[in-house]
């Protein structure tokens, strides 16, 4: 049995929240739906103007790799998350957030003078979020950061889709699952957001080299990725790149395909009010799932009904206890 069952390498960043309006983003030239990468002097303009103007209604740990360790930790999952925060008060922060169980960093150690990231997330009445962020010290995430003997300990590495945006990030993924497929360890990659897929297809491409053991993804994304005209077409043309993949469809639940069959995933019916999350928490939960030896329906059960938990409230992680509470509903624990 492997010490971790999943390592993940991704950006460190501390969330905040905001409700807007849709005319908010028309207002200011925001592209609705989107992560947008700003400067730090561009992101605090836009932070003085939404805590002046609406105020901040969550704070909390975030980033797409962590929200996903920290998802699978809470359910009883061993995890390792490798990742670059500051010497500052936000680092302190998110290092709290992260918390101490079932999940080991690299950031508890010496640490970079510097800026911690933050993602000032903008939550429109639909649901849907959308950032802006800036990577602070997490731009320089690079093989630095890799820890070659936890790797080997897992039984999957995931790889953050955001940081390609970084050449030496991206260096570090290429890297990790090089160092992943010559012990032996399976290989997970989530695209992130659809601005990755359109925007840095080319680092993505690099990243994905001969493709991983399993991708996971939302249909906004396999369509922009495979540029099909319709979804089936954009499911068989994610073979070429995953020998297994997962697609989330919002309401329409989720697709998997297990290596031979794809399988349909109910969603479950919520008042959804942030989106933010809900992706990482589907993924979380779902190599919680297949890592305990669930089969890929059951583990799509598990996160489909975690996902929509998730944003039924605030925030994209699960208070404590929550995930316990998810488990004993579907009787898996």
């Amino acid at each position: 049995m492997k010490k971790y069952h999943v390592y993940g390498m991704g950006n460190a960043l501390v969330d905040k929240e905001f409700e807007v309006e849709d005319s908010f983003f028309a207002q200011h030239g925001i592209e609705k739906g989107f992560m947008t990468l700003v400067t730090h002097e561009q992101q605090q303009q836009l932070l003085d103007l939404l805590t002046s103007t609406v105020g901040v209604r969550n704070q909390s740990g975030g980033g797409s790799a962590a929200n996903t360790l920290y998802a699978l930790s809470q359910f009883g999952g061993n995890a390792y998350f490798a990742g670059k925060v500051a010497s500052d008060e936000t680092g302190d922060f998110y290092v709290t957030q992260l918390g101490h169980h079932n999940i080991e960093t690299n950031l508890g150690g010496h640490r970079d003078q510097g800026t911690t990231g933050r993602c000032l997330v903008m939550i429109s009445p639909d649901a849907e979020r959308t950032m802006h962020t800036y990577l602070g010290v997490s731009e320089k995430v690079s093989t630095q950061e890799i820890d070659e003997a936890a790797i080997k300990a897992s039984e999957f590495v995931y790889m953050e889709g955001y940081l390609v945006t970084s050449p030496s990030a991206k260096a570090a993924l290429k890297e990790l699952k090089r160092l992943a497929e010559a012990h032996g360890v399976k290989t997970a990659m989530t695209f992130s957001d659809p601005s990755m897929v359109e925007y840095f297809t080319e680092a993505v491409t690099e990243v994905l080299g001969d493709g991983v053991d399993l991708l996971f993804c939302n249909e906004k994304e396999a369509m922009l990725w495979t540029d099909a005209s319709d979804f089936d077409s954009a499911c068989e043309l994610l073979k070429r790149n995953a020998r297994q993949f997962v697609v989330t469809r919002g309401a329409r639940g989720a697709r998997l395909f297990d290596g031979s069959r794809y399988i349909e995933i109910d969603s479950h019916k919520v008042q959804a009010v942030d989106t933010n999350g809900a992706g990482d928490m589907f993924a979380g939960a779902f190599l919680y799932g297949i890592t305990q030896g669930y089969d890929f329906e059951t583990a799509g059960r598990l996160a489909s009904l975690a996902s929509a938990t998730t944003v039924s409230s605030f925030g994209p992680r699960l208070p404590t206890g929550e995930h316990t509470r998810i488990l004993r509903q579907l009787e898996l624990n």
